[in-house]
């Protein structure tokens, strides 16, 4: 019986190369199908993926030998290489940008991170990415550099 226990849930976040918004309403549904299997491949157990036009929202447990940056990078390079091969036309010049954000939930929030990540059609009537992001900083008390989240 083993005798080490973990809850290690994420709302990783990140975005298109320069918040381009290349991810069209057509594309959303079957990324976020890719990034949720790439994510089960590789032992994570992904919660919830979606996101918008020029960013993605993964709400993932991750096993205890795995570190989020390597979580992050087998979900952002696999993806970027299908982006690439699947659309050629319209996405041939894509990119993710390079850095993410990682945000610890907690088992009761879990369920409110969720319900966040499937309402961003409606969460982003109302703000961009960069203001949503910076909010997610500010609550977390996370400092910040304007250049890195406003180009």
């Amino acid at each position: 019986m083993a005798d080490s226990f973990h809850s290690l849930t994420y709302h990783l976040i990140w975005s298109t190369k320069n918040r381009t918004a290349c991810l069209s309403e057509m594309l959303q549904p079957r990324l976020w199908e890719y990034l949720a299997g790439i994510a089960h491949q590789k032992k994570m157990q992904p919660l919830c993926v979606g996101g918008w036009f020029d960013h993605v929202h993964a709400l993932v447990r991750l096993p205890p030998n795995l570190d989020v940056s390597k979580a992050i990078q087998w979900l952002k390079g696999p993806s970027s290489k299908w982006l690439h091969e699947t659309f050629p036309h319209e996405l041939g010049a894509f990119e993710w940008q390079d850095g993410y954000g990682a945000f610890s939930v907690s088992q009761s929030q879990v369920g409110e991170v969720f319900e966040y990540i499937k309402n961003q059609r409606q969460h982003h009537r109302t703000k961009t990415f960069q203001e949503e992001f910076v909010a997610f900083l500010e609550r977390h008390g996370i400092e910040w550099k304007p250049e890195y989240i406003w180009g």
